[in-house]
């Protein structure tokens, strides 16, 4: 990051006494600690991105793990929904500030944001969801990051896509991204090199919205993948890419869903590549309740750990292709198909 924008970011945490811009979604009113009989009551604040809770997906994920724990281990919780960009600083710095116990950004959007605030706060507790504690320019020793290997559940959508687009006499799928960043092409070249070894030689065709909130968008791009001949679309982009399977869903071929299971949406919808963010934030809330978390780390979630795996896959499919995609995912497991690629091409 160039030392101006590090400047004005950190400029930012001066403003945060003001309050913060994003909206709160409190389980319980004030910020004043409270006492159970076994001691002090954990506090725990979640900052979405610009997403918001009503993505059903990844926010929405977080926030479902966020509750478990409120409900499963007695801790308070607050959330602030991020309008922008601008509100990840102050609203991460507030819950620092009012002493709670652990602060998880959810996105890699938050990624410079998280990197200022932990620094200045480095007697508190945070975690962030699709970030590496090397991606953050201090490397902050009080974060953990929360990873999870979208390749490999990226690599069974597209070996399922694949062998739907055969059996359809199509040798064309598709994706669409938000925007570029490691979580998002962890996913796509995973789909692509799932789709390759399923069929080779078939187009797996990807293309970036830019963008993670505008549904109008990723549904334009997904009608333009189908008029060029895409039979399966599947969408990386949270609430962007339900505009994609809406398109899907209008042109009557697959959709595949994206960090949840949603396939709640409709029958259009071939499969989820899931992912367990809602897993992830309840282990490292327990583990600061258990007094293990473990700052300056990162928790990797893959299939193995099931942090990942696909959603319901539509009772349309033939067995013969449900068994095909559990083969893959037990070699994987085993480590039998070596080094899936992270990167798109």
């Amino acid at each position: 990051m160039k030392k101006t924008a590090w400047i004005a970011m950190v400029a930012l945490l001066a403003l945060v006494a003001a309050g913060c811009g994003g909206s709160s979604k409190s389980s319980s009113s004030g910020a004043t600690e409270t006492e159970t009989s076994a001691g002090k009551t954990l506090k725990i604040g979640l900052v979405t991105d610009t997403g918001q809770l009503n993505d059903r997906g990844f926010n929405h994920l977080a926030y479902v793990g966020l509750k478990r724990a409120e409900q499963k281990l007695g801790v308070k919780v607050d959330v602030y929904e991020s309008n922008s960009n601008a509100e990840y600083i102050p609203n991460l710095s507030r819950f620092a500030q009012l002493g709670y116990d652990l602060v998880i950004g959810v996105g890699y959007t938050e990624t410079q944001a998280m990197d200022v605030v932990a620094t200045k706060f480095p007697d508190k507790k945070f975690a962030i969801v699709d970030v590496a504690n090397a991606d953050m320019k201090h490397h902050p020793k009080n974060v953990v990051g929360l990873l999870f290997k979208e390749q490999e559940v990226g690599y069974l959508a597209g070996y399922l896509a694949a062998l739907e687009a055969k059996r359809q006499g199509a040798s064309f799928v598709s994706s669409v991204g938000g925007q570029k960043q490691p979580p998002v092409d962890r996913f796509i070249a995973g789909y692509q090199a799932g789709a390759q070894k399923a069929v080779p030689g078939i187009t797996a065709r990807n293309t970036y919205s830019n963008n993670f909130d505008d549904q109008a968008k990723c549904k334009e791009i997904a009608l333009n993948q189908i008029a060029a001949g895409s039979v399966v679309v599947f969408q990386v982009a949270g609430g962007c890419g339900l505009g994609a399977l809406d398109a899907a869903k209008e042109k009557g071929v697959w959709g595949i869903g994206v960090d949840a299971d949603q396939s709640f949406l409709g029958p259009h919808i071939l499969t989820s590549a899931t992912k367990g963010v809602d897993t992830a934030v309840f282990d490292t809330i327990k583990a600061v309740q258990d007094g293990t978390f473990k700052g300056g780390t990162d928790d990797v979630f893959g299939l193995a750990q099931h942090g990942v795996g696909l959603g319901k896959i539509s009772p349309k499919v033939p067995q013969s292709e449900v068994d095909a995609v559990q083969k893959i995912r037990d070699e994987i497991v085993a480590g039998k198909l070596g080094q899936i690629p992270t990167i798109v091409k």
